[in-house]
């Protein structure tokens, strides 16, 4: 069984001290898939030359906030390093609990304040 596939997307946030490196090739997959220039992409996404921008809660630009699986919302293009891990080893995020105590309750908050905009929003 494939754990990534009921994963809420731990691998998704940054953890301090650590970066998604990003390369030309990852520049211009994500390019071909919005259907706009390597330059273009650059400046919607990169925080700086090799990583992406990141929200406020430390998750990855395109990580949807209305799932709790399957979460990436440009998973056909994502970057090498999103597809390597987790480099034929275990998952962290399962065997280190330190991992999960720092990403866990960030991505719960991120999970309500999308829902309880949602349902304030439905709600006049």
């Amino acid at each position: 069984m494939n754990y990534c596939n009921y994963c809420p997307g731990y691998c998704c946030y940054r953890l301090k001290g650590s970066v998604l490196l990003i390369d030309a090739e990852d520049i211009n997959r994500l390019a071909r898939y919005f259907s706009i220039t390597d330059g273009e992409a650059r400046k919607r996404f990169m925080e700086n030359r090799h990583t992406f921008k990141v929200k406020d809660d430390g998750s990855c630009i395109f990580q949807a906030r209305d799932k709790m699986i399957k979460r990436c919302t440009v998973h056909e293009a994502r970057p090498r390093q999103c597809r390597m891990f987790p480099y034929n080893s275990p998952c962290p995020y399962l065997e280190r609990e330190d991992l999960l105590a720092e990403i866990q309750p960030r991505l719960e908050a991120g999970l309500k304040n999308h829902w309880l905009k949602k349902s304030f929003s439905q709600n006049p």
